[in-house]
């Protein structure tokens, strides 16, 4: 008797843990994503190596505006770890770096960023952003590999996995838009 009730709380255990792993994966892959910054490209708003999480949602991928955080796919090979950049450019606007300060649509004032660790240099475009696309920056603009040097300089929405919502390492911490 005491064996069937064992074997019978080991069943039970079993399907609880298979459920619940089950579960987990489904959220893993469907609900949330994580990733790890590797470089420090987006210092001073993430460190280098701190772990950041997000939504995969399709309508907070849908609804992506500018200075949101994103995590995509390498763009220079796609099975490597992914990016984590801050979207500057929105489709169908047209982005151009002067001296280091980002113009959108032709604005003589420049795009407010004052959440990059240090001063930008250096000239880009103008180039216009392609529907469903975005053009990405690093927050550590002198070094991050971002839009700038890609071949193809727009993220397309395909690509995207996620949108970034806070770090949990190395120290907490919620992005809201500056």
């Amino acid at each position: 008797m005491k064996k069937k009730h064992i074997a019978k709380e080991l069943l039970i255990f079993g399907l609880q843990l298979a459920t619940v792993l089950a579960i987990g994966l489904f959220v893993r892959s469907n609900v949330i994503v994580h990733a790890q910054v590797l470089s420090p490209s987006m210092e001073n708003t993430i460190p280098t190596y701190g772990m950041v999480i997000g939504s995969r949602l399709p309508r907070t991928v849908k609804n992506l505006q500018r200075f949101d955080i994103i995590v995509f796919e390498n763009p220079i090979n796609p099975t490597d770890h992914p990016f984590v950049k801050r979207i500057i450019g929105l489709p169908y606007e047209t982005v151009e770096i002067r001296n280091g300060q980002v113009f959108i649509n032709d604005s003589d004032t420049p795009l407010d960023d004052s959440f990059t660790k240090e001063e930008s240099f250096g000239n880009f475009g103008p180039f216009t952003v392609p529907s469903d696309s975005f053009f990405v920056l690093g927050d550590h603009r002198n070094n991050s590999l971002d839009s700038r040097q890609l071949a193809n300089p727009f993220i397309h929405r395909d690509v995207i996995i996620g949108r970034i919502f806070a770090t949990y390492f190395p120290s907490p911490a919620w992005f809201g838009r500056p």
